[in-house]
């Protein structure tokens, strides 16, 4: 049995008749962006996408990274990377850089007009000599070519960065429109794996404009407080699977009953399951 379907999720979901903040996360955001029924069936009717395999790997990598970070942001220092790529900069050393990191707590706003709590989780800030922060974030891959944010997947890891920006400026930090992808590539150009990865790390600037934010929260809660479910986006995977298999379903259901038809003989036990199924 399923340990995400067992019954449909109640908590923490959207209530168009509550006068209380709904807390909305930076990748929630992204979802509605990405299609509206999927955002909507999870943030309001309690049914959400099937989970992903857990990035066990690029976990790690995250976590060794921010130790690595952090021992410099404890000195004052700047990274050898940033001093590598001319980044005038040291990690910010903060009390809240552990909340801001936290995936349950992170850095929130509570954007008034539209009752959302946003939050998001960061990798990294630095902090450049003039006072204003850089928002980092870090991925990691494995792949032969140059790393580079041109593919049209990576518009998301691009609208991450700008969630985290905003979310920054509204808390009253001065936040420069570039940030930084520090990018771990892994396995390039190695003969053997001799037991180990060897990791390419590079430092990828991005000039983020959080221009879009206020008008897809605003959309997000029109979303929300509508009873109409709405049209599922063009090139959702989720939302033509749940259609096809639905319209087959629904085809077996009439061919099973048609007059005339007998269903095949069976066990009680595979009665009872077929039963259930359509």
């Amino acid at each position: 049995m399923s340990k995400y379907y067992t019954a449909k999720r109640t908590r923490g979901l959207f209530d168009p008749r509550s006068t209380e903040p709904f807390k909305l996360s930076r990748s929630k955001i992204d979802l509605f962006l990405e299609c509206p029924r999927c955002f909507y069936l999870d943030r309001r009717l309690g049914v959400g996408r099937p989970p992903g395999f857990p990035f066990n790997l690029n976990s790690a990598v995250d976590a060794l990274l921010k130790k690595e970070f952090d021992i410099h942001r404890a000195a004052g220092n700047p990274h050898p990377l940033m001093s590598a790529y001319d980044i005038n900069a040291v990690p910010l050393a903060h009390e809240k850089i552990e909340t801001w990191r936290d995936p349950f707590t992170g850095i929130f706003y509570h954007h008034e007009p539209t009752g959302f709590r946003v939050y998001g989780a960061i990798d990294d800030v630095w902090v450049n000599p003039k006072g204003e922060l850089h928002i980092v974030d870090y991925k990691s891959t494995s792949k032969a070519s140059e790393v580079t944010l041109d593919a049209e997947w990576q518009d998301g890891y691009k609208r991450q960065m700008e969630v985290y920006q905003w979310l920054f400026r509204r808390n009253g930090f001065p936040v420069s429109d570039t940030g930084y992808f520090v990018y771990a590539n892994a396995g390039r150009d190695k003969s053997a794996f001799d037991g180990k990865l060897e990791f390419d790390v590079s430092v990828i600037p991005y000039a983020g404009s959080d221009a879009w934010v206020v008008k897809a929260l605003e959309d997000a809660r029109a979303c929300l407080m509508s009873d109409n479910v709405p049209a599922a986006a063009p090139a959702c995977d989720y939302c033509a699977y749940r259609a096809a298999s639905g319209d087959v379903i629904i085809g077996a259901k009439k061919r099973q009953s048609a007059p005339g038809k007998r269903a095949p003989a069976s066990s009680s036990k595979n009665t009872k399951r077929k039963s259930t199924l359509f």
